[in-house]
């Protein structure tokens, strides 16, 4: 968040949760060409890792991360030029994929890992794994776009010149708008707050029209998916059949009454499908 911007006066509740779940974090950093890559850390067991949506950070897995350490070691990491972490040497998925690599390889090693990927982070995750191949055990994405379908409407207020309520009210049109189904609530807003002001990284054409579709052909690895019901920039339906068709064999999940942001706002059923999912050995891409 850019110390220029006026901020709202942040829920004591939803301060405290994202307080204690980022003290309770191992933190780390691995080189990128501006500055360090960010990762966190919590729990134990075979390692997967998450990748956040554009315009967010580690933080819009905050509902999850619990869930999932009670199985995993589950690392967050904030992509270049979001969060905490400074921009890749080129704004591509080449230099993206090339400095999230030099990142894993260093902190969790060179055997093959799952990948979670959100939005965005999805399309990040498909290149890669299409480009280094060696560290993808599997891929599952989530509610991405780039496969080449309508996008659908989003509607979103500016923020910077808000303060206060006015502020806060905008933020929670912007969720109703992009991110959720229902409703918006504080910690929702503190996480948006948090994160937006912070991302350096336009990923628009990272991931428009077709960047995925483009991309997931070159992935070895086997991936599935997890949809929300109501996901208002890219709705389930016509998703699963551009993915069925490069691998018929995946698991195409949607989670009932659930938008954009799936994960947080239906964590019980995500988790659920999560776990089940990362539980199953990898089965041929093919």
């Amino acid at each position: 968040m850019s110390s220029a911007s006026p901020i709202i006066q942040p829920d004591d509740a939803a301060e405290a949760f994202v307080a204690d779940l980022e003290r309770r974090a191992g933190r780390f950093e691995t080189p990128c060409a501006g500055g360090p890559i960010t990762w966190r850390a919590w729990g134990s067991g075979p390692p997967v890792l998450l990748a956040h949506g554009a315009q967010g950070a580690w933080s819009h897995w905050i509902r999850n991360i619990d869930a999932l350490a009670e199985e995993r070691t589950v690392w967050a990491v904030d992509l270049p030029g979001s969060g905490d972490s400074a921009l890749a040497e080129s704004k591509d998925h080449a230099s993206i994929s090339a400095a999230l690599a030099a990142g894993i390889s260093q902190l969790i090693g060179n055997a093959p890992i799952d990948l979670v990927g959100f939005s965005f982070g999805g399309v990040a995750f498909a290149h890669l794994a299409a480009y280094h191949p060696e560290l993808a055990r599997r891929l599952i994405l989530i509610g991405t776009g780039g496969l080449g379908t309508p996008v659908g409407r989003v509607d979103m207020r500016p923020v910077r010149k808000l303060q206060g309520e006015e502020r806060k009210a905008a933020h929670r049109a912007n969720l109703l708008g992009l991110m959720l189904h229902e409703g918006a609530d504080d910690l929702a807003i503190r996480v948006q707050e948090m994160n937006v002001f912070r991302s350096r990284l336009d990923a628009i054409g990272l991931v428009l029209p077709d960047k995925l579709a483009a991309i997931l052909p070159h992935v070895r690895a086997p991936y599935d998916a997890i949809w929300g019901e109501y996901d208002r920039p890219h709705p389930p339906g016509p998703q699963e059949p551009v993915l069925r068709a490069i691998q018929p064999n995946m698991d195409f999940r949607v989670i009932a009454d659930a938008g954009h942001w799936v994960m947080f706002e239906r964590p019980g059923a995500f988790n659920e499908a999560l776990l089940e999912m990362l539980s199953k050995p990898p089965r041929e891409a093919l």
